[in-house]
């Protein structure tokens, strides 16, 4: 197997390196100038002096320098006040060999999961801080993410790290609180995962070093809570919708919707794995909005064909979905199973009534959505003026390269419509069920 791009390494590495260096100086804000600093010169010397045989090793030892140079000139800067870092004396700090790490090969990923959804943070803080820190989105992705500026991103993540400075909160696995955290941890790799299998912008469809890094943390968090549904759910969920990330794009990265995709190229050891996951705990207790989720897709990855979809399970799945969890999105894809049950001016309605949410109405899903629906009811006109204002809207260039084509096409279609309309999914109900936080 070849090795990972240097790109790919150094975002596996990254919350590695932040996470050991914030256990030995607990000082988060500055730990993260130091790891950042680290990556940019190992992105600048790596492409020409090759990867080293310890990239992590590298990474660690110059980012503790890096560290140490800081807080010797802060030293020098506060030489008359009797401060203290955190909880560490600043003489120990200093004292400390830059390449002297116990337990160098633990990876603390989990531990800074934990540590950026401390309670004392509020719930935005948590998610922003977590995607920056351990899933390596820049803040544009985490602003797309959550359909917010990137100024108003920019203010959170830094308002998260003075309250982690501030506060002094401790780098170890919560005891006592740590179920209260678990809900803010889940989210954050439910949207690492999401960017990571639809990029919000760019000019690749998928970001496949981001869900496999979710879906690594994911494992982790479950073999530390087996008896959690909801976690177990959430696992499930990543696996069964990454299991068809092999069919989602034709070799020039185009985007290649559900109903056309090559199911014999989805990954059945993924499958198999989700489903037994989802199986295992959907019978005990009332269901979590991931194992909800996570059924709708088992749903789907079980169908031979589109054609042998079971659309009425999948509908009353999103159903109890949306009672369970409202979420704009979540509507938005119950809309498209309605369709399939009960015929596209069903489905329309339900588009309808979400046209005058904030966070939804000028958004590209919407806006595809709605034209695929009315493709099915035949009204091609709007469809494709809908399809074209989705394409103009988006960030992603494969899903706008898309919704272009699906426009053109019924330019070009017979007044009649297509023979083939009703077995096209659009750009929905193709990935259903892994988009619902997206407005959330």
């Amino acid at each position: 197997m070849s090795p990972p791009p240097i790109e790919d390494l150094l975002r596996e590495l990254a919350p590695q390196v932040l996470g050991a260096l914030t256990r030995r100086y607990r000082r988060f804000d500055a730990c993260e100038d130091a790891t950042q600093e680290a990556l940019l010169r190992a992105a600048r010397r790596w492409p020409a002096d090759g990867i080293p045989d310890n990239p992590r090793g590298w990474l660690l030892t110059v980012a503790s320098r890096v560290l140490i140079d800081e807080l010797r000139r802060a030293d020098a800067r506060r030489l008359r006040e009797d401060t203290v870092f955190a909880a560490t004396p600043q003489s120990e700090l200093l004292a400390r060999p830059a390449d002297a790490f116990t337990d160098p090969d633990r990876d603390d990923s989990l531990t800074m999961l934990f540590l950026c959804c401390h309670p004392a943070l509020s719930a935005p803080s948590q998610i922003a801080l977590t995607l920056r820190a351990v899933g390596g989105l820049t803040t544009a992705q985490i602003a797309a993410a959550f359909l917010v500026p990137e100024a108003t991103m920019a203010q959170r993540v830094s308002r998260a790290k003075a309250a982690i400075k501030a506060g002094g909160l401790e780098f170890d696995l919560p005891r006592g609180e740590g179920h209260e955290r678990l809900h803010a941890v889940r989210q954050v790799l439910y949207l690492i995962f999401n960017e990571g299998y639809t990029a919000s912008s760019g000019e690749q469809l998928t970001g496949p070093s981001l869900s496999g890094e979710a879906i690594r943390l994911a494992r982790m968090l479950h073999r530390l809570l087996p008896d959690d549904a909801e976690t177990a759910g959430l696992l499930a969920l990543m696996l069964l919708t990454d299991a068809r990330r092999p069919a989602r794009t034709r070799p020039d990265g185009a985007l290649v919707p559900l109903a056309e995709q090559d199911r014999t190229r989805w990954t059945r050891s993924l499958i198999a794995e989700g489903t037994a996951l989802v199986s295992g705990v959907l019978p005990h207790g009332e269901p979590g909005p991931y194992q909800l989720q996570a059924a709708i897709a088992a749903v789907h990855d079980e169908a031979p064909t589109m054609a042998d979809t079971d659309w009425p399970q999948i509908l009353g799945l999103y159903e109890l979905l949306d009672r369970v969890a409202p979420n704009p999105m979540t509507t938005l894809n119950r809309a498209v199973a309605t369709a399939m049950v009960h015929g596209p001016a069903a489905g329309l309605a339900l588009v309808a009534g979400l046209e005058s949410d904030r966070r939804l109405a000028r958004h590209h899903r919407l806006l595809a959505t709605r034209a695929h629906l009315r493709q099915l009811a035949g009204d091609l006109a709007g469809a494709a003026g809908d399809y074209r204002e989705a394409a103009r809207r988006t960030a992603s260039l494969p899903e706008r390269r898309y919704l272009t084509a699906r426009a053109g096409d019924l330019d070009s279609a017979p007044v009649a419509g297509r023979d083939d309309a009703q077995a096209d999914d659009g750009l929905h109900a193709g990935d259903v069920g892994f988009e619902g936080d997206r407005a959330g």
